[in-house]
């Protein structure tokens, strides 16, 4: 079934799940850093019971809600996909995939839901105290949501707790806390949220600076920036710790991701960390001998000491994860890519021959068959690969979207650090080319997160399970015109929700505190 799936689906259904992915992405980080300073600025009105902080609460709230309701939309047709465009994948996983999906459903999404609620129509309803609760749950909500689409997408990057059933021809979840709470669930978890938290206070410091630029509501902005730039800075600090975190489980569990943001090709001791880097695009295969780099200043020894925590351990390069024959942190030997592709294609047949024994009674053949399928199934996803250079992901776009990343977060420490400089010593109302730059920020902090989710799933490919099950053998088998139909479509009514809730946030800024 899987040989027969024309290549262009495959890419069509990967652009479709890509743009609906992206495009909610652009409101759930939004959300989960205006559910945090929307609720210190009410905590504040809380304790101070000063009506400024409430009308200053209630304002960021209007903008909260606003994104909140464009980023449901998105998120319900994201999680549709799994069913109409991967219907292979859904099958053979969807015991473990859908609990994740379920929780945050019936869990997070409700708690979201119910205190959204009173936290948009209560005031005045019922008790301070009651209200505050209410804003801190909503925000709560959003970011248990959060934790368990990521643990869904955790497992896909590091599949654990499962065993595979021959007879039903599924993976069937095993160990639920392995998955839920796996390092590299726990890892992704505080990375994403960290970054939802930098983005919104990158949105409430420019949004403020725009109001000094027009000279307009001046308590209210310098207030929000002040709150704005300390949970930015806050966020950017940790964001530094947690992705060194992030990269050293990568290094663990993806190496071939690692080597591809790296455009590390050749695997050694002491390995050197790229500080500046342009790839060399003559470089077309990972044999070819062509140096994959026209300019590199690079950092002795600080890849080692990122990905093993020794400055002289051994890092694995794209080269030696396709041949093979080096020693593994575990103390095996590692084989090479073709040897995986045939264990794999063994893996299948046997599969096939086990299933085909027991429908004929034949429980001594199903037996053998079993064992052999056994012996065999951590590398079953590799029996679809045809080439060992499918088992490399798009380097140049993984490289160049890590650094983005990097450099975008070094410079938010920066930003927040001076942006809070000149709130608490400087004139800050008085300067405009301030306000233009934290302004012009705004879309830095969606692009930081757009980056690092490039590197997360296009350095995994050619999986949509890592090792387990390539993208190629994850799609539901479906008419092309049929995907690139509805990804036209799709496309249309994202880009119509975005310029609307654009315009509609447009319009309610510029009413400001006071409507």
């Amino acid at each position: 079934m899987f040989e027969s799936i024309d290549t262009s689906l495959i890419d069509w259904s990967r652009a479709q799940f890509a743009l609906t992915a992206m495009y909610h992405w652009l409101f759930v980080p939004l959300t989960l850093g205006l559910a945090l300073i929307m609720a210190i600025m009410e905590t504040l009105y809380y304790r101070t019971k000063n009506e400024f902080w409430k009308k200053t609460a209630k304002f960021w709230m209007k903008l909260f809600g606003i994104n909140f309701a464009i980023g449901v939309a998105t998120g319900i047709i994201l999680e549709f996909e799994f069913g109409t465009n991967w219907s292979n994948y859904s099958w053979l996983v969807g015991d473990i995939f859908g609990a994740p999906l379920a929780i945050e459903g019936i869990l997070a999404f409700f708690m979201e839901a119910t205190f959204i609620a009173v936290m948009f129509f209560g005031w005045d309803k019922v008790s301070r105290g009651y209200h505050l609760a209410s804003t801190w749950l909503t925000g709560i909500g959003a970011t248990l949501s959060a934790w368990w689409i990521l643990v869904a997408n955790a497992w896909m990057q590091n599949p654990v707790g499962m065993v595979f059933n021959p007879d039903s021809v599924r993976n069937e979840m095993m160990d639920f806390f392995a998955i839920a709470f796996s390092p590299v669930a726990l890892s992704k978890f505080l990375h994403s949220v960290l970054s939802g938290w930098i983005l919104g206070a990158v949105f409430v410091v420019g949004i403020s600076a725009w109001f000094l630029l027009k000279k307009r509501h001046k308590e209210f902005a310098i207030a929000s920036i002040k709150i704005g730039a300390i949970v930015g800075l806050v966020a950017s600090v940790l964001v530094a710790w947690s992705g060194d975190s992030s990269a050293y489980q990568v290094a663990q569990t993806q190496p071939m991701k690692l080597a591809a943001m790296e455009g590390y090709y050749d695997g050694q001791q002491g390995a050197p960390l790229v500080a500046i880097g342009v790839l060399n695009s003559k470089k077309q295969t990972y044999n070819d001998e062509i140096y994959p780099f026209i300019i590199d200043i690079k950092m002795p020894k600080l890849l080692s000491f990122l990905a093993t925590r020794n400055l002289n351990g051994y890092v694995p390069g794209i080269k030696n994860i396709i041949d093979g024959g080096y020693k593994q942190s575990d103390g095996t030997i590692a084989i090479s890519a073709k040897e995986k592709i045939a264990r794999g294609q063994t893996a299948i047949s046997a599969l096939g021959a086990y299933r085909a024994a027991m429908k004929a009674g034949n429980k001594e053949e199903a037996l053998f068959c079993r064992q052999v399928l056994k012996d065999n199934i951590q590398y079953f996803g590799y029996g679809y690969i045809k080439d060992v250079n499918q088992l490399i992901p798009n380097v140049m776009l993984t490289f160049y979207s890590f650094r983005i990343m990097v450099i975008l977060g070094g410079y938010f420490i920066l930003f927040f650090a001076l942006v809070l400089f000149l709130a608490y010593r400087k004139n800050l109302p008085e300067m405009k080319w301030m306000h233009r730059l934290a302004i012009f920020t705004i879309p830095l902090g969606y692009i930081a997160g757009q980056a690092g989710w490039i590197v997360a799933e296009v350095g995994r490919q050619p999986w949509t399970i890592q090792d387990m099950l390539p993208t190629c053998a994850s799609i539901s088998k479906l008419d092309v015109s049929s995907v690139q139909t509805t990804f036209f479509i799709f496309l249309f009514l994202f880009t119509v929700m975005l310029i609307a809730e654009v315009r509609i946030l447009l319009k309610e800024i510029k009413k400001g505190p006071e409507a």
